[in-house]
């Protein structure tokens, strides 16, 4: 993982801070622990803002195995532990840092792989953490709409065929876009994240450059 000492050490979801052994610190942002999950209440996790399982289906071993896919009692095995296992173009779509955020363990449990969307009420089950799941969607805050949205465009662009994203959910993506330009830390990430990574972010490119960001 890319050195967080270069950006704000901050949660993606409620903005909470988290020391270097990455305990969360829920009083910084008011979070309410989820009962279910108490001790992931206190950690940081790394998300997948665009879910595994979202490209990872796309893959025959998560779907299907494969011949190597087999345990020390022989039993065959698929899904995410067999495509991480042989899928190498898998392996760095996993492992992207583009696509990974520091989030506090409860939340990335509970969103789940649940898509974005606007949820029509308003339940903060966080307390002041701005982050609604419920119906398997989840509805991230605004100030980090268009970062998601962001995510989403550079990962279908990235990895073609492994992530097609409908007429629909894009609209919804291009529109949070739009509403929540993209920031100066989200472009020191994105210059940070290719030092490390060694590949271009397109999407943060022109995006960066268009803001005078770059």
């Amino acid at each position: 993982m890319y050195n967080d000492e270069l950006l704000s050490r901050n949660t993606l979801y409620c903005g909470c801070t988290y020391s270097e052994k990455k305990i969360v610190d829920n009083s910084s942002c008011w979070f309410e622990h989820n009962k279910k999950y108490i001790k992931r209440s206190k950690k940081i996790e790394w998300e997948h803002v665009v879910p595994a399982q979202a490209f990872g289906k796309s893959f025959e071993a998560w779907t299907l195995g494969d011949r190597d896919c087999v345990n020390s009692k022989w039993k065959k095995f698929k899904g995410r532990k067999c495509a991480s296992k042989v899928e190498k173009e898998y392996q760095f779509m996993e492992s992207d840092m583009y696509n990974l955020f520091p989030a506090i363990g409860s939340i990335n449990a509970l969103r789940s792989n649940y898509a974005f969307e606007i949820i029509e009420w308003e339940d903060r089950e966080f307390w002041e953490c701005d982050m609604e799941i419920g119906n398997k969607r989840a509805e991230p805050t605004e100030s980090i709409r268009g970062d998601i949205a962001r995510i989403y465009f550079y990962m279908e662009i990235s990895y073609p065929w492994r992530l097609v994203i409908s007429d629909v959910r894009m609209k919804i993506l291009e529109a949070w876009s739009l509403q929540d330009p993209v920031s100066e830390e989200e472009c020191e990430r994105y210059k940070a994240i290719k030092k490390i990574q060694k590949n271009e972010n397109v999407i943060l490119m022109k995006e960066c450059k268009n803001n005078e960001l770059k």
